[in-house]
């Protein structure tokens, strides 16, 4: 638990994404196998949106049959959040007295307050994803995902590729990012699922 880092790059469709998963250097960067989850992601705030407010987001997510509250803060760089994470059954005190264990912000009492918050929109996808191993050594976990964002009654599309660090130094993960937007003229994706689905109605 702690700081994340974190890229998105857009992809055009999923027929595109397919193809980029195949790129010969993710070949041989890639650990073991391939892992392939259905996830569903339900957004939570208050009727004040004091979350969004402050750029927090707290989320309830099943990755298969694992259920996960997160919540995520902001820092100077938009590359990089705070991020804590539980197994949970849903967003209620006991996850939020979890995430305090781990580490999370104690100002997550005061936004969770009363237990106001609810449900405010969500992504439902399929996420294809590896771990990737440069040669310093450092580590970081390729994502491939396609599906929906939606709000209480629109919905739309989307396709994209993450990487983030899984631990060492970032400079290799920097530069694999680097390689994958000029090889298939990708564009980075600078919103994160939340801030999309946020803006649907």
């Amino acid at each position: 638990m702690g700081k994340e880092l974190e890229y998105k790059l857009n992809i055009v469709d999923e027929q595109a994404l397919a193809v980029i998963l195949t790129d010969p250097r993710i070949t041989a960067l890639r650990q073991g196998d391939w892992q392939e989850r259905h996830m569903k992601t339900t957004y939570y705030d208050a009727p004040d949106r004091r979350f969004s407010a402050r750029l927090w987001t707290f989320r309830h997510r099943m990755e298969g049959d694992k259920s996960v509250v997160c919540v995520k803060t902001p820092t100077e760089d938009f590359h990089t959040r705070g991020e804590y994470q539980v197994e949970a059954s849903g967003v209620n005190l006991d996850s939020v007295e979890a995430l305090l264990l781990v580490g999370a912000p104690r100002e997550l009492v005061y936004l969770y307050g009363a237990g106001d918050v609810a449900p405010i929109c969500g992504a439902e996808f399929t996420r294809k994803s590896c771990m990737l191993r440069f040669d310093d050594g450092s580590r970081a976990e390729l994502a491939g995902d396609h599906g929906i964002l939606h709000g209480e009654t629109e919905k739309v599309g989307f396709n994209e590729l993450e990487l983030e660090l899984f631990d060492g130094n970032p400079d290799k993960m920097l530069e694999f990012v680097d390689y994958l937007k000029a090889q298939y003229s990708l564009q980075e994706q600078p919103m994160s699922k939340f801030s999309r689905a946020q803006r649907l109605k």
